[in-house]
């Protein structure tokens, strides 16, 4: 998905912009950034590949030569970013998050005449923060700008400007991600995630609302553009992207996800679903809340039968051959025979996209002398690849597990039936649960009901974004 952080201050704001944007690391794997506005120095940008060393280590040695007022840093999972853009609107830095569905027909239909030329990367494609700053600057000032790049985009753009006077901050038009404003004394910050600006001393003073456009300054925030009325803030911040000590729209990660997974066994009791294992365990990191919420509220005892090996395998190192992140995420899992030998296991995790490490995990368990595996997924089932932000993207909808099985079970006609194999009380939804743990080796198969995570959320349930699991925008 990516996120960013920026900071302008009346001081030298490096330190600051440095661990705030490393706060955000758990969003991305692939590139970080950095780029500072100092009167004298100007602009100074850093790019690095982050996919194998995290972003603190590739960019410690950047902190000697770097610093200014006023900086931005991102962490991408697609394009290098931020970028430095001279126009007739004068010189900014942008980043940008979110997904540009119809880049090309944008490049063909807006920049293909004579005088326009874009930078492709090695894929041929074109860079998605290049493309929003050409279209930003399409206008006579940033605000209309901004307002032009986010109406003719298919998909979703969250923006961050830094100006040799300003950061301007734009939360995407449905608002699908958050953006915070933080202050202390003679400084402000603006972010995705609440602990970031806590952690660095600010304290959060304003959201943005979606469409809002804030200017920022060291000692004051103007507003740009008023926000709209209708948002769509995506679900699986609080299911599995967020970290736990980050607030969402008033709402906490960790206690979503607790609560949860209370929903979760609240649910299973009412309908007599329940198996008697010996231990309720989280698939790590994610997984965990959503387990002990599901523990608590089934008396059935909480365990870690196997844990993450994190100190040589972080979760930066996200290799895109598929192969070897199977084997990165096998030799992760350390067991503990102790709570595995003959012991029958419920497994919760954040979600069941593809499966395949899922697979994983599950022959791990047996081959480690678990008796029965039960497995629980702390969302629906994932039919629908996301449009709007990175989280299941894929290059068909037939890589996702359940539209996978559907396909197995009833071909072409299956996929008509989409929403009624969704719902596990149906035939066709029991259909696909038992075809699922016949080809995964679970011994049952439970998601939570989207009435069930909405319930967690706790919003309104029109101001949150299901496209991945009902298809509707």
């Amino acid at each position: 998905m990516g996120g960013f952080f920026g900071a302008i201050s009346r001081n030298n704001c490096i330190h600051d912009v440095f661990f705030g944007t490393d706060y955000h690391s758990h969003l991305g794997t692939r590139r970080g950034g950095l780029v500072f506005y100092d009167p004298k120095k100007g602009f100074q940008r850093q790019i690095h590949n982050i996919e194998n060393t995290p972003f603190r280590t590739k960019f410690e040695n950047d902190l000697n030569t770097m610093g200014g007022t006023a900086g931005i840093g991102c962490i991408s999972d697609t394009d290098p970013q931020p970028l430095l853009v001279r126009s007739h609107l004068g010189m900014f830095a942008i980043s940008t998050v979110g997904i540009i569905n119809n880049a090309e027909e944008l490049v063909k239909k807006t920049f293909s005449g004579p005088g326009y030329q874009f930078m492709a990367m090695s894929s041929g494609k074109v860079n998605s923060t290049e493309l929003t700053a050409a279209l930003i600057n399409r206008c006579d000032n940033l605000v209309d700008g901004i307002h032009y790049a986010q109406e003719v985009i298919d998909g979703s753009c969250t923006i961050l400007l830094l100006t040799p006077d300003s950061i301007i901050a734009a939360r995407d038009k449905l608002g699908r991600l958050p953006v915070l404003v933080g202050k202390k004394p003679d400084s402000h910050c603006v972010c995705f995630e609440s602990f970031a600006c806590q952690k660095l001393g600010y304290e959060v003073s304003y959201s943005l609302g979606p469409g809002e456009i804030l200017k920022i300054t060291a000692d004051t925030t103007e507003q740009l553009a008023a926000p709209g009325d209708k948002m769509k803030i995506c679900a699986f911040l609080w299911t599995y992207y967020g970290y736990p000590n980050s607030n969402y729209e008033g709402v906490n990660v960790e206690v979503m996800r607790c609560r949860n997974g209370e929903i979760m066994a609240r649910d299973e009791e009412a309908k007599g679903t329940m198996p008697d294992v010996d231990y309720v365990a989280g698939v790590p990191d994610s997984g965990l809340p959503h387990a002990i919420g599901y523990s608590n509220q089934s008396h059935k005892p909480f365990a870690r039968p196997f844990v993450k090996y994190t100190p040589t395998w972080a979760r930066s190192f996200m290799p895109s051959n598929q192969e070897v992140r199977n084997m990165v995420a096998e030799m992760k899992q350390i067991p503990v025979p102790e709570l595995i030998q003959d012991k029958k296991l419920l497994l919760v995790d954040d979600s069941i996209v593809r499966g395949t490490q899922l697979r994983e995990t599950v022959e791990f368990l047996y081959k480690s002398g678990a008796k029965e595996v039960h497995m629980r997924s702390a969302c629906p089932p994932i039919m629908y690849g996301c449009k709007y932000l990175n989280f299941s993207r894929s290059n068909s909808e037939m890589e996702l597990l359940a539209r996978r099985i559907i396909q197995k079970l009833e071909g072409d006609q299956g996929q008509q039936h989409v929403a009624e194999y969704a719902d596990g009380s149906t035939q066709r939804g029991q259909c696909m649960l038992q075809a699922i743990c016949k080809e995964m080796g679970f011994d049952s198969l439970g998601y939570q009901s989207l009435d069930g995570l909405l319930e967690a959320i706790g919003l309104d349930r029109d101001k949150v974004c299901t496209y991945c699991w009902t298809g509707e925008e």
